[in-house]
C-alpha cells in the first residue's frame, strides 16, 4: 500500500507542475482525501492489534455490546475511506491525461488511465513510462516547469 500510495501522491502533485496555468486541479481536495485512508488504515491495523490480542477472542462469550456501536462506526468510516480512494484514483488519472492534452479533461477521456491506476500492478508498466516521455518531452522541448518558490 505504502509504495502504490507512494506513487499517487508523487504523480499527482509531481505532475502539477505541467499543469496548465489555466487550468484549476483540487490538489487541496486530493491532499485531504489522500491523507484519510492512510489515517484509517492504520488506526484499523492498530486496533485490530489490540482486538486479536485481548481476552476477547478467547473467551466464548458474545461480544460485549460496544462491539456493535463499534462496528457501526467502522462501517461508516470504511466506506468513506473507500470513496477517497476512488477519488485519488480519479484524480491521478485526471493529472495525467490533463498534462498530456494540455487542456480540461473529461472523464471520458481518461477512463482508460483510471482504470490503468485502479489495477496498479499492471497499469504502472503502461503509465510509468507514458509518463516518463510527457515529463522528457517538456525537457528536451526547453519547456521546463515554471518556479514554484
Amino acid at each position: 500500500m505504502g509504495g502504490m500510495f507512494g506513487w499517487f501522491w508523487s504523480v499527482a502533485v509531481g505532475l502539477q507542475k505541467w499543469v496548465p496555468a489555466t487550468i484549476k486541479m483540487k490538489i487541496i481536495r486530493f491532499k485531504i482525501f489522500f491523507f484519510i485512508p492512510l489515517v484509517y488504515i492504520t488506526c484499523i491495523m492498530v486496533s485490530m492489534g489490540f482486538f486479536f490480542n485481548s481476552d476477547i477472542l478467547q473467551s466464548n462469550t458474545l461480544p460485549p455490546v460496544w462491539f456493535f456501536g463499534l462496528f457501526a462506526i467502522i462501517f461508516p468510516l470504511h466506506l468513506f475511506s473507500m470513496f477517497c480512494i476512488f477519488y485519488c484514483l480519479y484524480f491521478v488519472a485526471k493529472t495525467i491525461k490533463t498534462v498530456e492534452l494540455q487542456r480540461e479533461t473529461s472523464f471520458s477521456e481518461f477512463i482508460g488511465e483510471f482504470f490503468l491506476v485502479w489495477f496498479h500492478f499492471i497499469g504502472i508498466w503502461v503509465l510509468q513510462p507514458k509518463i516518463n516521455k510527457i515529463v522528457q518531452g517538456y525537457d528536451d522541448n526547453l519547456q521546463t516547469a515554471p518556479d514554484t518558490n
